[in-house]
């Protein structure tokens, strides 16, 4: 077992990680990245993730219309130098994180969930009717 209970994140590790989150998306958003693979897509920023010390943030992605993660990480990854570069003339922080980018696949796993709790409800009749016959 671990001796160190895992804590929630501190207000100030929140705040950075959602100034981090405003920039990304702002830099997204407004097409800043010259990428051939993120021309034309919608990547939405879902969340930050940032280590106590603040020295690193996971930034969790998902692209619109589903599809293609691997790529869009893998284009995100390339573009980090200019990404902090942005960040260090945005966010006055002494050191700008590593950021590691991961794919959001939480709102795969909820349609995911919502689509067996649709296939149980509908069929949760169908038994029924056939343990009464």
């Amino acid at each position: 077992m671990s001796k160190r209970s895992k804590r929630p994140p501190s207000q100030r590790q929140l705040r950075v990680g959602e100034e981090l989150r405003h920039v990304l998306a702002q830099v997204i958003e407004r097409g800043e990245l010259h990428d051939p693979e993120l021309d034309g897509v919608s990547i939405t920023v879902t969340e930050v993730r940032i280590s106590p010390d603040l020295s690193n943030a996971t930034i969790f992605v998902t692209r619109l219309g589903g599809g293609q993660a691997e790529e869009t990480v893998a284009a995100l990854e390339r573009a980090t130098p200019f990404l902090r570069h942005q960040i260090a003339q945005r966010v006055q922080l002494r050191h700008v994180p590593n950021l590691i980018f991961e794919a959001d696949t939480s709102f795969d796993y909820a349609e995911h969930i919502g689509q067996l709790l649709d296939d149980a409800t509908t069929g949760e009749g169908e038994p029924a009717s056939e343990e009464e016959s």
